[in-house]
């Protein structure tokens, strides 16, 4: 359930019995073959289905995350990163005023995890307010599911190759990793990483993408059940 479904209305009706609420970060980036939105198509998947589960409402995502690293790659559209901050408050502020008191933020994007400091001073401040923060692809559920195959996961590689984030044909075989030291520029990143697939398989079969599903979704519905 999404709040593109709903009016107004329909959101104060859902806060009478309900303070839930999921929160989708993303970004708009290169991910080497596939989708440039596949840092929201993925946490946004996970909200949809876990909603379908709970009936937990779904705010329309945030398709922009701090990604000033990929912006040699045509297609990366970034926010610096206090107005990210700054965007984040203002969105969580406009939910705690409607009434959501259990925000449970789903965040694709790694680039975006500075986030988590607003927020810490966000829970201090709005009396009331709980959030939780959950990144699929640095799960334990999600990194033991890759180990138990015998893989390691890296930017726009198998893991996030799903079905609904592929936009074209992935290439066969594996890529090996670069060595980086230190902070890349926006120039230097292409230059280092190419295709911008950071390493590993392109694609693995889909049974193991089914797995990582399973947990990353198993972990989110475990999330939302915020302690009243």
């Amino acid at each position: 359930m999404r709040f593109e479904d709903l009016n107004w209305l329909d959101v104060e009706s859902y806060l009478k019995n309900e303070d839930r609420l999921m929160m989708v970060l993303g970004a708009c980036e290169q991910h080497g073959y596939l989708s440039l939105l596949t840092d929201v198509r993925i946490p946004m998947a996970l909200a949809d289905a876990a909603s379908q589960q709970t009936g937990v409402l779904v705010a329309p995502p945030l398709n922009f995350g701090a990604s000033p690293y990929f912006l040699s790659y045509p297609g990366t559209l970034s926010l610096r990163l206090d107005t990210l901050l700054d965007v984040i408050e203002d969105l969580v502020r406009s939910v705690y005023q409607a009434g959501f008191r259990r925000v449970l933020i789903l965040n694709g994007h790694g680039g975006n995890d500075p986030v988590r400091g607003r927020l810490y001073e966000l829970v201090s401040a709005l009396p009331g307010l709980r959030v939780a923060w959950y990144a699929w692809w640095s799960a334990h559920s999600v990194s033991a599911v890759a180990q138990a195959h015998g893989l390691k996961s890296y930017h726009a590689g198998w893991i996030e190759a799903f079905p609904f984030t592929r936009v074209a044909d992935l290439p066969a075989g594996e890529k090996i990793p670069p060595r980086v030291e230190g902070l890349l520029s926006a120039e230097e990143t292409r230059r280092v990483f190419g295709d911008g697939v950071f390493g590993g398989p392109y694609q693995v079969e889909s049974e193991i993408l089914d797995d990582i599903w399973r947990a990353a979704l198993a972990d989110v519905l475990e999330l939302l059940n915020f302690s009243e």
